[in-house]
Formats: C-alpha cells, structure tokens, sequence
C-alpha cells in the first residue's frame, strides 16, 4: 500500500534525520498525575463495539455502512457540542460524509483542528487503523464539553482516507482542508490521531526496516509518536514540547525536512498541501501492529489503558496551550 511504502520511508530517512542533526526528543516518561486521567475506559469499549462490530466493513464500496458510522459519531458529538454537522464529499457521483463538531466557537482566536479517518481499507475491522483514532475524537468531545480550552477546536471525522482515494483529492481530510482554505478561516494547527491503541510491552515487539534504529527508539513497542516536518510552525513545536511535558504515556518525537517524502502518510499530509501546520500522533502502525490491514485488526488486540493516556495526554496538550 502507498501509505505502507511512504511509512518505511519515513523511518529510513529517520536515520539521516539523526546523522545529519535533527533532533529526536528522549522520551523520557512522567508519572502523571491521578486527577489528570479524563478519559473513560468503559466508553472506550462502548464506542470501539459500536464502530467494528459491524454487519459488514466500513470500506468506501459499503457507503451504507460508512453513513451508519457517520450517524453514530454525529449522535456522539451532539451530545457534547452545540455546533455539529455533515460535511459532504462528492466522489464518482456519490456521496460520502465528514463529521464535525466545533467547540469554542465565538473565540477570537485561529482554529485548532483534530482529524480521525474512520474508513478502513478491504474487509477488516479496522481497531487500530483507525477506530482507535476516531474514539479518541469521541472522548475529546466529551472532555471538551467539560472545560474551556484557549482556542476554538474543530473535531473531524473523515471518510475515504484508505486507497483507493489515498493521496487524492477526495480524501475527507483534503475536501475539509481544501474548505478551511478556501473560506480564509484562520487556523492555527492540526493534528491527525492514526493508530493510537496498539502497544506492546515485550521486548523485540518494535520493529524497523535499519538495525540502527533500535538506539533511537529501543525494541519495545510502547510508546507513542508525534511526527512532523522540520520546518514546522508554532502550533507544532508548541504542541510537541507542551505533549512530552504532558507525559501521560512514554513518547517520542521525530522531524524530518518538508522535501522528504514518507511524513505524509495520513490525513494530516492534505492541511500541508495548504500551508497549515500539522503533525500526526501515531502509534507506527505496521511496525509494531503485525495485524495492519488485516482481519486480524479487531478490538480485543488493542490496548485500552494505554490508549486512554495517549486521549489524555492529547487533551491535556491542547487545554494548556
């Protein structure tokens, strides 16, 4: 898959980033705080059910499926955000849907976006890749709904991230971009959630295509990444640094320069192409996630304590800006 081939790209050229002088943060792990833990592992479950345990996979040939998907996240967020809505996607004369909700709306200050693709490629269940991050766009709603953060944010559930529309303008994220552009809508960042709930805490479980990434990021599969450009803005380094003093969950922090491809692996690569700054928050899908496109991506492999520090450690970030 061309995502697959961008991702193994990504972490060759890693090597360079550390040969050459880009930083990659330590990843050194916090002990946070009880009261800081937000996210409810029991409406985790709830949602990661209601989202793979389907009749049938959320492909983009099942468009009844897909708008049934796109009707649960919308009754969701309309339980915590006055400002919700459908965003239409018309692709080979049919019509495909992004969800949104916004919080904060009357503030005057540039938009924060946080974007999940909830599509999923061929006839699997798709846990990991990506329900994982569209039920982290779920319990941020509710979160949000709960305390005021300093900037408006935009929550966004895409459709059509998945081949065979990957890297084309129908994506879900691209039209959404593409929008956001086009009605000269201030925003100050995005961050896409891809693969936020696999981990694995035995050695060996983390994998790479060069040996020598092993020093960098050790063998052990549990921790989460934030990747971005090297020449990322403000909202990103801002977010990266508040993110490690967070420290909910073990992370990492890799950068690369804007020309190389392989960064742009998911829904954040369409807020690039119109000069927004993004980043991605990623678990590094099939380098650790074995079942990756596969049957075997279902709910019961997914690690739901983990998961919900990565969902806090998001929120928390994004309150404290």
């Amino acid at each position: 898959m061309l995502k697959k081939v961008r991702l193994a790209s990504l972490f060759v050229f890693s090597i360079c980033i550390c040969l050459i002088g880009f930083s990659l943060s330590d990843g050194t792990e916090k002990q946070a705080n009880v009261q800081n833990q937000q996210a409810d592992s029991l409406l985790i479950v709830k949602h990661l059910t209601a989202i793979t345990k389907t009749d049938g996979y959320r492909n983009y040939e099942n468009i009844p499926l897909l708008n049934q998907i796109a009707d649960y996240i919308y009754a969701v967020f309309l339980q915590y955000a006055d400002t919700v809505y459908f965003q239409p996607c018309l692709v080979n004369g049919k019509i495909y849907k992004n969800v949104v909700c916004r919080f904060n709306a009357d503030t005057a200050k540039p938009l924060i976006v946080v974007g999940a693709h909830y599509d999923v490629c061929g006839e699997q269940e798709g846990a990991d890749d990506n329900a994982s991050g569209v039920v982290g766009l779920l319990e941020l709603a509710r979160m949000f709904s709960k305390s005021k953060a300093n900037y408006p944010i935009e929550l966004v559930a895409y459709s059509l991230e998945e081949p065979p529309y990957f890297r084309t303008e129908y994506m879900g994220s691209f039209i959404h971009a593409k929008s956001l552009y086009e009605s000269q809508t201030p925003v100050y960042g995005m961050l896409a959630l891809e693969m936020i709930g696999y981990f694995d805490d035995k050695k060996k479980s983390q994998s790479y295509p060069v040996k020598v990434m092993k020093v960098a990021y050790g063998t052990t599969g549990n921790y989460i990444l934030i990747v971005r450009r090297a020449d990322a803005g403000i909202f990103v380094k801002k977010f990266s640094d508040e993110f490690k003093e967070v420290a909910t969950i073990e992370n990492h922090n890799l950068k690369a320069p804007s020309k190389i491809q392989g960064i742009d692996f998911s829904d954040h690569l369409n807020y690039w192409k119109f000069n927004f700054d993004a980043l991605m928050v990623t678990n590094t899908a099939f380098y650790r996630n074995y079942n990756y496109h596969r049957i075997g991506d279902t709910m019961e492999t997914l690690d739901i304590p983990q998961m919900m520090k990565v969902i806090d450690a998001v929120y928390l970030t994004l309150v404290n800006m």
